[in-house]
């Protein structure tokens, strides 16, 4: 990682120089994009990138007649829109061809050689065929301008906003301008991705997608882009619209200048090299970007092994596909080709048989999550989909199952959404028993016996019971885990070994456990138990945001741990925190906030915290970007009010980064009130209270500049 950035708005800058230093930031941003999202490699800490963004928002605010459209700013999201408009595609989105068998390629092969009089050996590029939304991009002298979903293959429908939101699209090209650059690709989310979104809204008491392919299309029809800007999209880009101003040869000559303009492509290579590249890869990988997944093949023969491959290895890539895309590399012939109908005579989708078991439901039971979530769970009689074993399916809540009509007994079909969750996805009603009844779930918690509670808005019950020993253990599991604590070698199992052997109850009681206690459980010999305390010892030295992620606090994900942590700054900040300093943080809503709040007024949960303390865990606190030694606003309480020449969540980065604090509210304890243009109530509370009225110049000075 680079040295830490910092920034200081001068006090007066002039429009050539703001221009100047906009374009500057813009340059330095992407930059750190590309390495971020593309290349797994970033140079600087997520708290000096957003000190760079804060910095380009806040002059985008003094200067809004500079703002420009290929601004990273403009990928948060606007303001939610009424509907979505329509537009043409300058050339129509065609559908493919499909075939579903080896035989079907041979013939596609055939008919090609006869249509162009020509028995030699085609050359075909060969790649997945993703499993998402069709999209079309549009870029005009460089600038995206423009995105398009397919619609009816003539029209489609402008999502604009919510395609900007996504960090891996450039909002301008790199190395070449033209006049009109379209290319079209594939909103998907990734497996890995799809799980941590589907446990989010668990977590928040929503209803799950089914699959990733229906997330990713929900999402980006979602008319308030900010739900887009919230959720893992992705993209991959793999044919022309209409380009102005450059001709490409092959298929492969054009997905590499994809690449050179930073656009998202799955690298190319021979078969051979793919074949390597399919049996090392897996579902979790975070580089399989660099990893060769789309085949040159220099006949049908290698195309219709790069299809065997796929259909082999589908399970180990980190996106959802249901077939291959086989097309004629040469431009020139795709031309000589053309079309039939409204397919393309060069290209064909041949397509996987879908995978899906039929089996019975033995049984239906209800598990309790670390937040009380009551989630129905169908055992099933074992049977082979997709090539794994799957023996339940989880049924999400009662709406779900009353949407399906599981029951017990009942013969289902069943697949695996994404290629990784095992769902029901009906129940063969020809076969069901006549006695079966409908399945409802329990009104008191299965594990506790306490009397659950559905909360207002929610789709799922919960026991609210903090001391109910499935709410303990699965809090046990989350605090472990690799993004919390990272105790590494304690795994789910052993979890359940230490909670059935009485030996934990609480997060501190890990940190208190002796190799004795281990040796004493079944299947734990010496080195197995060594190596436990050696985990446990090592997790010591947490950062901040994984401390307060590893507490389970309901609402408060990796992303909301970071910004409390680069907020407050100590754990001691976090748990001091009013409601209205909470919800004065970006992206920290009353909900969040209120479930902060109301979780660290329990007396148990603090105390919780200072065992832990006092057993060895040294939280690692955020370093500021600058020194605060000296600085005369270290520890100082400073609301903001009014229009002030920087935004006012900069100011607060500012304030942070000098020591203070920033409170949303004026109160005794406010030291000063820095206060601009248009200041009101705030202004007014704090001359009632006598507490110093700063201006911009008098803020200046006091952090010295």
């Amino acid at each position: 990682m680079r040295n830490a950035y910092v920034y200081l708005m001068p006090k007066e800058l002039t429009a050539a120089q703001a221009e100047k230093r906009i374009r500057s930031l813009i340059a330095d941003i992407r930059h750190h994009d590309e390495l971020y999202y593309s290349e797994d490699r970033p140079e600087i800490t997520d708290h000096d990138y957003d000190l760079l963004f804060n910095e380009l928002k806040a002059l985008e605010n003094q200067f809004p007649e500079l703002v420009l459209p290929d601004s990273p700013t403009q990928r948060v999201g606007g303001e939610a829109l009424d509907k979505f408009e329509k537009a043409k595609h300058r050339s129509p989105m065609l559908s493919l061809q499909n075939s579903f068998s080896e035989e079907d390629l041979l013939a596609f092969d055939q008919r090609i050689k006869k249509f162009l009089d020509d028995e030699k050996n085609i050359e075909y590029f060969c790649e997945p065929k993703l499993d998402g939304l069709a999209i079309e991009l549009i870029y005009e002298n460089g600038t995206l301008i423009s995105a398009l979903t397919r619609g009816d293959g003539t029209t489609g429908e402008v999502v604009t906003s919510n395609i900007k939101t996504i960090k891996t699209i450039p909002l301008k090209l790199k190395k070449a301008q033209y006049p009109i650059f379209e290319v079209r690709g594939e909103i998907l989310i990734l497996k890995q991705d799809f799980m941590s979104l589907n446990e989010a809204q668990q977590e928040k008491g929503k209803n799950t997608f089914a699959n990733p392919r229906n997330a990713a299309a929900g999402t980006v029809r979602q008319l308030d882009p900010k739900i887009s800007a919230d959720r893992p999209l992705c993209m991959f880009s793999y044919a022309p619209g209409v380009i102005e101003g450059k001709t490409f040869k092959t298929q492969q000559h054009f997905i590499g200048s994809l690449a050179d303009l930073k656009l998202p492509v799955l690298r190319s290579a021979n078969i051979t090299e793919i074949k390597k590249s399919l049996q090392s890869i897996r579902p979790t990988d975070k580089n399989f970007f660099k990893a060769p997944m789309t085949a040159i093949c220099k006949n049908i023969n290698e195309a219709i092994e790069y299809y065997r491959l796929l259909q082999e290895f589908r399970h180990n890539l980190p996106f959802e596909i249901d077939g291959v895309v086989i097309k004629v590399n040469e431009y020139t012939l795709q031309n000589q080709l053309g079309f039939v109908a409204r397919s393309p005579r060069w290209a064909m989708a041949a397509k996987f048989e879908p995978e899906k078991a039929t089996t019975v439901v033995s049984d239906i039971i209800v598990q309790v999550g670390r937040t009380g979530a009551l989630t129905p769970v169908a055992i099933m009689e074992p049977v082979k989909v997709g090539g794994v074993t799957v023996s339940n399916a989880t049924l999400h809540n009662q709406d779900e199952i009353d949407r399906k009509d599981v029951r017990i007994g009942d013969t289902v079909f069943v697949h695996r959404a994404g290629d990784v969750i095992p769902e029901i996805i009906e129940v063969n009603l020809s076969k069901r028993k006549k006695s079966s009844k409908p399945f409802k779930l329990p009104k008191t918690c299965p594990t506790c016996k306490e009397t659950v509670v559905q909360p207002e808005g929610e789709v799922v019950l919960r026991c609210i019971n903090p001391a109910c020993p499935s709410v303990i253990r699965e809090g046990l599991k989350h605090f472990v885990s690799r993004k919390a604590m990272n105790i590494d070698k304690l795994g789910d199992k052993i979890i359940e070994q230490f909670c059935d052997a009485d030996l934990v109850k609480t997060y501190s009681d890990l940190y208190h456990i002796k190799k004795s206690d281990i040796l004493n459980l079944e299947r734990q010999g010496e080195k197995s138990a060594q190596n436990i305390i050696d985990s446990i010892e090592a997790s010591k030295n947490p950062t901040l945001q994984r401390f307060i992620y590893s507490l389970g606090i309901r609402f408060v994900g990796e992303q909301t741990a970071r910004i409390l942590a680069l907020r407050f700054g100590s754990i001691e900040g976090v748990v001091a925190a009013s409601r209205e300093e909470l919800q004065d943080v970006n992206d920290i809503g009353p909900k969040v906030a209120e479930s902060i709040v109301q979780t660290f007024t329990k007396k148990a949960f603090i105390r919780e915290i200072e065992k832990l303390q006092k057993y060895g865990v040294h939280i690692q606190n955020p370093k500021r970007s600058t020194s605060v030694k000296n600085s005369l606003i270290k520890g100082k309480n400073i609301v903001i009010t009014g229009t002030l020449p920087m935004e006012r969540g900069a100011i607060k980065e500012l304030i942070l980064s000098h020591g203070g604090k920033s409170a949303g509210s004026v109160s005794k304890k406010t030291d000063y009130v820095l206060a601009g243009e248009s200041s009101g109530s705030k202004l007014d509370k704090a001359q009632e209270l006598g507490i110093p009225v700063l201006t911009w110049s008098d803020f200046e000075e006091l952090i010295g500049k």
